[in-house]
């Protein structure tokens, strides 16, 4: 991290794998994974649910959907079976050119050829590999979008010298999913939620700054699903545990009110795919605090419920919003008029019967 060794991690004979802090990060560092890594000497072991074995940590760094298909397709073009790599080995793919501030070495991944940011060059090339067609450009999106999470097809790019993460449409995407996206992270933003700037790249394309990147220094990002040990792949959380956990981590109130205004507005227009992954944290000068939100769209979820329950319920009624708060001892008038003020700035997109 920012070119210092922060520790060493292993595979170990019996498959188990193993992490040890630097002696030179125990004494200036801090832990990068607080609950389950915390700064201290000695071998750390991890769990096998829900990462295969792997750190959650560790697992953040792993590309999801759309960059696992960029590197198995690349992977397929060297005559490697996608099924032989080990996560281990997965890391030593993303190499330098992961997300928020963590590198791996070896890196062994694919040549870093200059890229372009022409977005419709880039747009085309993606519509090429989800018609099943073999890229002649698939270098150039491996180094513009192999690390980047989430399912959908998106490219990382630089415009006006600020890095950009910009959507593409899946296959199963209405063509005005990006105006439909954008339009949600105006209105969260009229209802007072922190997020980074969102913009149409060629009036189609949704783009939102990159938050682990500020002038040119990378920011520790760790999701809740890794910090946690929480699958993002099925439900496993509830808003409750992720509000005492981000007490428990921040030790700020201020932080835990931003966490509950997002599930208020997550709840109230219908945002259900509201997974582990979706919330995470970062570690910027000196103290952990939420990230800016992201992925906020109108979405039906697991089976048609909340991804992250509400008191135990998919389908949450208001009471359950504030059963949150009486369970997790979040002050009840805050509460109120949080719930309030969200309700009336996000009529535009809020469901009907709230």
């Amino acid at each position: 991290m920012h070119g210092k060794p922060v520790g060493k991690l292993a595979l170990a004979p019996d498959r188990q794998y193993l992490f040890e802090y630097d002696d030179n990060w125990l004494n200036s560092g801090f832990s990068i994974s607080p609950f389950y890594i915390p700064l201290e000497p000695g071998l750390f072991t991890a769990r096998y649910v829900p990462f295969y074995g792997l750190f959650g940590v560790f697992a953040d760094s792993l590309p999801d959907g759309w960059g696992t298909l960029l590197i198995d397709r690349w992977l397929l073009k060297q005559d490697i079976k996608p099924s032989m790599l080990t996560p281990l080995d997965r890391l030593a793919l993303v190499g330098c050119n992961g997300m928020g501030a963590l590198a791996y070495e070896p890196d062994l991944g694919p040549e870093r050829i200059p890229g372009t940011d022409d977005i419709a060059l880039l747009a085309f090339e993606v519509e090429k590999i989800l018609q099943q067609d073999y890229s002649g450009q698939l270098e150039l999106l491996i180094r513009k979008g192999e690390s980047s999470g989430g399912a959908r097809p998106k490219v990382l790019v630089n415009n006006g010298d600020e890095d950009w993460l910009v959507k593409f449409p899946a296959s199963s995407d209405p063509p005005d999913s990006g105006a439909i996206e954008y339009l949600y992270s105006r209105v969260a933003k009229q209802c007072a939620i922190a997020m980074p700037e969102t913009r149409l790249f060629e009036g189609k394309y949704f783009g939102v700054k990159r938050f682990d990147r500020h002038e040119g220094r990378r920011i520790h990002v760790h999701s809740a699903s890794g910090l946690l040990y929480a699958s993002f792949r099925y439900p496993s959380l509830d808003y409750t545990e992720l509000m005492k956990s981000t007490m428990a981590l921040t030790a700020d109130i201020k932080e835990v009110a931003r966490l509950f205004r997002l599930m208020v507005f997550n709840v109230l227009t219908g945002n259900r795919d509201d997974h582990a992954k979706n919330f995470s944290y970062m570690h910027d000068d000196g103290r952990w605090q939420l990230t800016p939100a992201y992925d906020l769209v109108k979405s039906d979820g697991f089976n048609g419920f909340h991804s992250t329950t509400i008191a135990g319920q998919g389908n949450p009624s208001r009471a359950d919003i504030f059963r949150v708060a009486e369970l997790t001892g979040f002050p009840k008038k805050m509460a109120s008029s949080i719930y309030d003020e969200v309700y009336s700035n996000c009529g535009e997109i809020r469901l009907t019967g709230w």
